[in-house]
C-alpha cells in the first residue's frame, strides 16, 4: 500500500509543502529573531550614549561644586548683584572660572557661578589660601587613587576587576 502512495506520488505532493512551510516559518522566525536582535542593540548603544553624557554633565557639575567648596573654604565671600552696576559686572564675567580684577587700586578674584546667580568675591589672600586648598585636595585625590590601584594590584586584579567576573 505503500507503495501506491509514492507511485501516485502523494508521498511528494505531502511533504514538499509541509517542507516549505516549515523553511518559510524558521526562515521568518530567523528574520524576526534579527530585527529583534537589530532593535535591541540599537537600544542598548542609546542608553549607554545616554549614560555617558549624564555622566560627563555629573562630572562637570561636581567640579565645579568643588571649586566652590575650596572658595568658600578659603575665605571668599558671596554676592549676589544687586545695583544696575554690579548687574553689569557679573554679566561680563565669564561663568564658572576665577577671575583677577583691580577694583580701586586693590586686587580682587571673583567666581561667577550662573546657575545659583551669585558671585564669590576674594582678595588675594583668599585667592592664595584657594590654591593652596586646591593643590592640597589634588595630592589627596592621587594619593586615594594610588591606594586604589595598590589594593588592586595586591588583590590580583587586572585592569578588568575581579577574575571570574567576566
Amino acid at each position: 500500500m505503500a507503495a501506491t502512495f509514492v507511485s501516485l506520488g502523494i508521498t511528494d505532493t505531502f511533504h514538499q509543502p509541509l517542507t516549505m512551510i516549515l523553511i518559510n516559518f524558521t526562515r521568518s522566525k530567523y528574520i524576526n529573531l534579527m530585527k529583534q536582535s537589530k532593535l535591541m542593540a540599537a537600544y542598548i548603544f542609546l542608553l549607554t550614549m545616554t549614560a555617558a553624557a549624564l555622566g560627563l554633565l555629573g562630572c562637570a557639575s561636581t567640579r565645579e561644586h568643588n571649586t566652590e567648596s575650596l572658595l568658600s573654604a578659603a575665605g571668599f565671600h558671596t554676592m549676589t548683584p544687586s545695583t544696575p552696576q554690579q548687574q553689569a559686572s557679573y554679566t561680563a564675567l565669564p561663568p564658572f572660572k576665577v577671575q583677577r580684577r583691580d577694583f580701586n587700586g586693590k586686587v580682587t578674584y571673583a567666581y561667577a557661578d550662573k546657575k545659583a546667580g551669585i558671585v564669590y568675591v576674594g582678595g588675594e589672600n583668599e585667592y592664595q589660601r584657594f590654591k593652596q586648598l586646591g593643590q592640597q585636595q589634588k595630592i589627596a585625590d592621587e594619593q586615594l587613587e594610588a591606594a586604589q590601584m595598590n589594593q588592586d594590584a595586591a588583590m590580583n586584579w587586572g585592569f578588568w576587576g575581579a577574575p571570574g567576573v567576566w
